[in-house]
């Protein structure tokens, strides 16, 4: 073969070589880009999914008008979430915590219900959906009842004050008008007194004179009678007016009582004396914050009651207790009578109606009693009511006075019937027994009256029992 011939051959095999070469570029250059494009692709559609979750076209759109102005450096939902951590702020009163807004709008939501059941026992509200009533609309009614209780406790002051002053000026007219009429009644008195003197002289020189001068006296005693009689009148019609007068002060007195209701006289009964730190529930023994210290003694009794919630109006606690052991700031006590539905629990209060730690209750006592529940009465139960306040640091006085602290009163004793002349033939003392039987009455019902007008508290004998933690221990022997 001639050299320029090959050389000719050569160049053509070179040339498509690089021809080929080429192509094998491009094609893997072609590959490369179709993978790089197909996974872009796939990233925009993730992109935009995503994008699309977090809100769509026409969100995207109104983002400046439903967020407002975007903060400077912060996204769109940056911003929206900085907004929703302020609002949080202004209804809870919290600092904004790192929590998820789901967490944050749960807190929000449930503070708004709380607030709502607050109100809703003191004010009707517009609306009672939990979920849609405003905590705006909330203040609102709160606000619109606070200025009608104001009005209104405006209104009852101005009452007040005029029935205060109607009722001064009744005082002030009663007792000018009950100075004259003891005035007049000491003078009409004195008339009858003297009357009465110069009844009792005539008499005399009736019995010692002629028929003729004892009936000229006979006429001016008759004479004096009629005076007597009339000076009589004059005096039931004074008192009627005194009468009058008391009545109508009674009814002043009780449009104040309505006006300005009168204290709630029970209240020193529901005053807690300590309270339990320590329960054993195998051994049914408790420990007490009272000890020697507070003056507690072996065999003092408390009744139990639920620290959550106050005493109840009957007394009658979860469970009784009697103390055992006494240290110098605590005391054991074993668990007489309890409640299986409501055992005792640390914290739970204590109470005792005759034992203080700092002062001794006054107590009078007045009726019949049943100690030990049994349907028959007992004829010295007084005495050992009285022993038990005594032993129990209390003390028992005979009539009610502004000292006395509570008034135990059991069942109204009974007023034997009045005695004929046969029978008191056949016993004597049969008008003694009667006549204290009235005594006996008369003082229960004096107690109960004057205990009323002092308000001090008036106590059955089972609520007695109740208030003492000593209700499951009168079946006890020795209990008295």
């Amino acid at each position: 073969m001639p050299p320029r011939k090959r050389q000719q051959n050569n160049a053509m095999l070179y040339t498509l070589i690089a021809f080929v070469g080429l192509f094998i570029i491009a094609a893997i250059f072609a590959v490369i880009y179709y993978v790089k494009a197909e996974d872009y692709r796939t990233k925009e559609t993730a992109l935009r999914r995503d994008i699309g979750e977090l809100a769509n076209n026409q969100e995207r759109q109104r983002l400046g008008t439903i967020v407002g102005t975007r903060q400077s450096g912060k996204t769109w939902l940056a911003t929206a979430v900085d907004h929703f951590d302020k609002a949080m702020s202004l209804v809870t009163g919290l600092a904004p915590q790192d929590d998820p807004t789901e967490i944050k709008f749960n807190k929000i939501s449930a503070e708004a219900r709380n607030a709502l059941m607050m109100v809703q026992e003191y004010v009707a509200l517009t609306g009672t959906d939990p979920n849609s009533t405003g905590l705006t609309r909330v203040i609102a009614d709160l606000k619109a009842a606070l200025d009608k209780a104001k009005a209104a406790e405006l209104a009852q002051e101005d009452r007040y004050a005029e029935l205060d002053q109607r009722y001064n000026d009744a005082m002030a007219a009663t007792l000018e008008k009950e100075q004259l009429l003891v005035a007049q009644k000491d003078i009409l008195q004195q008339m009858v007194n003297q009357a009465q003197q110069d009844y009792d002289v005539l008499r005399v020189m009736l019995q010692e004179s002629t028929d003729q001068r004892v009936q000229n006296y006979r006429t001016q005693l008759q004479e004096e009678q009629t005076n007597f009689d009339r000076l009589n009148q004059e005096l039931l019609k004074t008192q009627a007016q005194l009468d009058l007068t008391e009545e109508k002060m009674e009814r002043a007195q009780q449009e104040v009582s309505m006006t300005k209701p009168p204290p709630d006289s029970n209240v020193p009964a529901f005053i807690a004396d300590g309270k339990v730190i320590l329960v054993d529930f195998q051994t049914k023994l408790v420990h007490i914050n009272k000890g020697s210290n507070d003056h507690v003694y072996r065999g003092l009794t408390f009744a139990v009651h639920d620290k959550y919630a106050p005493i109840p109006k009957d007394g009658k606690g979860k469970a009784e207790i009697e103390v055992f052991d006494v240290d110098k700031t605590f005391s054991a006590a074993r668990i007489i009578t309890s409640n299986r539905k409501r055992p005792v629990m640390e914290g739970d209060i204590i109470a005792n109606l005759i034992w203080d730690s700092s002062r001794k209750n006054v107590f009078v006592i007045a009726g019949k009693f049943d100690l030990d529940n049994s349907g028959s009465l007992d004829r010295d139960a007084d005495v050992k009511i009285e022993a038990l306040i005594e032993k129990w640091g209390g003390r028992v006085d005979n009539a009610v006075s502004v000292d006395t602290d509570f008034l135990v009163l059991g069942k109204m004793p009974s007023v034997l019937r009045k005695p004929t002349f046969e029978e008191l033939e056949i016993d004597p003392r049969a008008m003694d027994k009667y006549e204290a039987s009235q005594r006996l009455r008369n003082r229960y019902n004096q107690l109960q009256t004057q205990a009323q007008a002092l308000w001090i508290p008036i106590f059955t004998y089972d609520r007695f029992l109740y208030f003492i933690g000593y209700k499951g221990q009168v079946t006890r022997a020795g209990a008295f």
